[in-house]
């Protein structure tokens, strides 16, 4: 599966962004498919994950203000983000694991496939 991310852009602290994951290729709803994000300087770390059965999973990195979903009909995988603050300034990436995992990983060495990346910036 070939995974291209979007949404990313130049934003003001305290509003809200979708990020956009499509595949192609192959279905998402095959894949256990995962956001992370990487800050300059910083290690990747997991953002949150959706399964093949739509079950979520999420990392502190958001602190609950985030939510993944999955678009069946778009093949795409989405991030929305709220409330965001300049410490969520990093590069955010849509990853996938194998079909045939099904358990969500917070690790990226976990996931197969990667998109290239947006990057989100944050002014205070």
């Amino acid at each position: 599966v070939q995974l291209q991310a979007s949404g990313g852009g130049l934003v003001q602290a305290g509003v809200s962004l979708r990020l956009s994951c499509v595949g192609s290729g192959r279905a998402l709803s095959n894949h256990v498919t995962a956001w992370f994000r990487q800050a300059p300087g910083k290690e990747r770390e997991f953002v949150a994950a959706i399964t093949q059965g739509s079950s979520t999973v999420y990392g502190d990195t958001l602190q609950g203000r985030c939510t993944i979903s999955r678009d069946n009909a778009k093949n795409t995988v989405f991030l929305q983000m709220n409330s965001l603050k300049p410490e969520d300034t990093a590069i955010y990436f849509c990853a996938a694991r194998n079909p045939a995992m099904t358990v969500v990983h917070r690790t990226f060495r976990s996931y197969a496939y990667w998109g290239q990346g947006t990057l989100v910036t944050v002014s205070s």
